[in-house]
């Protein structure tokens, strides 16, 4: 890494990870190491804490030539071709139309997220990057899939590059906090568009303990212009803290929540004064806009090299897998468990291959724990038409991936055993609810 001190750059040969927060209409950008207290935002405007960089491309009228961020919208007011909803404009995989000339939104994309990386160069030497975690509000598997191809494009040089939700984020983000701050329940009010919520809860009675997030959208809480005539400017911040403090109290009604974040544009004007009073009635109150920039570099860390609170903790999000998967079998004489899917990992990216020798029968037992209650079950797939042998001499490839959050896929090749036994070329394939 590489930093900035009294106008003298000094190296840093620490591994970093970045997290990048790829937004609706804005994105940022964090760096993280082992030697840094927690991760640092960057700000496209230097020595200043505008963290935003806004989503969006310019293109020279009758050149190549494009900008990004905020030079972008500036050059956009001086006679330049403005390209907003990169984003989505990708994921609907919608062609763009610029001068009568098509371009491939994933290319579009893609230029963004190269050029707004730049701004990297002054902190971080990109050999030292050892991963890149990128976090999206919704992380569906088209989403996914235009990431890999971003990726690809970027060709970024460095160990991992994976992607998570907001959601996640949250929860990476929580736990290396205080651990007073999260003893309890804590709720992050997210107003942009329209108000959303997310309620962070940890159980104590499992090993590991299991945190969950509970969200909710409230889309009659709308942003709204404000007047620039100051007697209806005041008259409209009292009707939206009147609202929003309505809304304040139904949303606490019936938890345990002791700490509050706030994010999001909305909340820049200085609206919110009774609401701010229910909302900070016994609870502790942060605003922001960079929490899920720097979960990302903490969640990214984790996977490389796990702390204590990531290695007792386990998130079980609604795009996580629920159980634990694993296979009954015998090592050394013995019997014993080998674990092939863990509980918290993204449905989408779940998946193990690798062989085992059917030691008799036609059989092979599956053991599900589920992390959110229930009791332990075993599910026997049998491999009919299986062809006899000796004791020991069948070899299976196994491979296991997720549908869904909820299907697990099993596809079962016989090997046969070398030369000795011949392979049947017979394979069996099976869907476990789990």
């Amino acid at each position: 890494m590489l930093t900035i001190k009294d106008g003298n750059v000094k190296s840093n040969t620490g591994k970093v990870v970045i997290g990048y927060d790829l937004g609706k209409t804005f994105a940022q950008i964090s760096f993280f190491d082992s030697s840094m207290k927690e991760p640092e935002t960057v700000s496209p405007v230097a020595g200043s804490e505008m963290y935003n960089i806004p989503l969006v491309l310019a293109k020279r009228p009758g050149v190549g030539q494009w900008f990004y961020g905020r030079e972008a919208l500036k050059y956009a007011n001086e006679g330049g071709i403005l390209v907003d909803n990169l984003l989505e404009r990708a994921e609907r995989g919608e062609e763009v139309i610029v001068e009568n000339e098509s371009y491939d939104p994933v290319a579009l994309l893609t230029l963004f997220i190269k050029r707004s990386l730049s701004i990297l160069n002054l902190r971080v030497s990109s050999k030292n990057v050892a991963a890149y975690m990128f976090t999206l509000e919704k992380l569906s598997a088209r989403a996914v899939e235009v990431l890999s191809k971003v990726v690809s494009s970027l060709q970024l040089k460095c160990e991992t590059i994976t992607y998570q939700s907001h959601v996640e984020s949250f929860y990476n983000y929580m736990i290396h906090q205080n651990e007073e701050l999260w003893k309890y329940q804590v709720m992050i009010l997210e107003f942009n568009d329209y108000l959303k919520t997310m309620r962070f809860e940890c159980t104590k009675n499992t090993k590991p303990e299991v945190v969950f997030i509970n969200q909710n959208e409230y889309e009659d809480m709308t942003r709204m212009s404000f007047s620039e005539d100051e007697t209806i400017r005041k008259r409209e911040y009292q009707e939206l803290d009147e609202k929003f403090n309505e809304c304040c109290k139904d949303v606490f009604s019936d938890t345990d929540v002791t700490t509050v974040y706030l994010l999001g544009d909305g909340f820049k004007e200085k609206w919110a004064e009774e609401s701010l009073k229910t909302i900070c009635k016994n609870r502790r109150v942060f605003q922001g806009n960079n929490l899920y920039c720097k979960g990302a570099c903490y969640g990214m860390m984790d996977k490389i090299n796990p702390s204590e609170v990531y290695k007792s903790h386990v998130f079980l999000g609604k795009d996580k897998v629920k159980a634990n998967v694993g296979l009954k079998a015998l090592r050394r004489g013995e019997d014993s468990y080998l674990a092939i899917l863990d509980a918290g990992s993204n449905w989408f990216e779940a998946n193990a291959d690798f062989e085992v020798y059917l030691e008799e029968g036609n059989e092979i037992g599956f053991v599900i724990t589920s992390l959110t209650g229930g009791n332990v079950n075993e599910k026997t797939i049998v491999l009919d038409g299986l062809p006899e042998r000796p004791r020991g001499t069948t070899r299976l490839a196994v491979h296991i991936e997720m549908s869904s959050v909820n299907t697990l896929e099993i596809e079962i090749e016989d090997l046969g055993f070398g030369v000795i036994m011949k392979s049947s070329g017979r394979a069996w394939t099976q869907s476990i609810n789990i």
